[in-house]
């Protein structure tokens, strides 16, 4: 058997910028520091952190119990770590890694990676946008402005 018919043939298309820019981010790491390594486990927090990002990045919708297949035809140890097998990727750890996340606090830790972009790219702080999109009031206005304009 000639060595061209052992070749074997994996797909990054653009996920190989994204691995690339999470691993320069660091944000595996920051997921690993914040909840920690359980020796027992096959796979790290932050590494599926990362293939859950780039899996949503890959314009990919399926059920949690597929989620391992995205990574069929991908070239798994080049996106995620030569350590890596795509049956690591269940929908166990998932749901494991999830809910570890939420008792941390997701704000917390994007907090904490928006600081690490910052500082990694030097971006300027001297400007702020808050995105008030998120706030809203619900109710009534308890004045008389409000009353008046209502009747009329």
């Amino acid at each position: 058997m000639s060595p061209i018919s052992k070749a074997e043939i994996k797909n990054i298309d653009h996920l190989g910028i994204v691995a690339g820019l999470i691993d320069e981010i660091g944000i595996v790491e920051i997921i690993n520091d914040k909840l920690g390594m359980d020796s027992r486990e096959k796979i790290a927090s932050g590494t599926l952190v990362k293939a859950i990002l780039i899996n949503g990045l890959g314009f990919v919708s399926k059920p949690l119990y597929l989620f391992s297949q995205f990574f069929d035809d991908k070239a798994i140890k080049i996106l995620l770590g030569e350590d890596v097998e795509s049956d690591y990727l269940n929908d166990d750890k998932i749901g494991r890694v999830m809910d570890n996340l939420y008792k941390h606090g997701l704000n917390n830790l994007f907090i904490e990676v928006v600081l690490s972009v910052i500082k990694k790219f030097k971006i300027s702080t001297k400007y702020s946008h808050l995105d008030a999109t998120s706030f809203h009031l619900h109710g009534e206005y308890n004045s008389e402005d409000n009353k008046e304009k209502i009747v009329t």
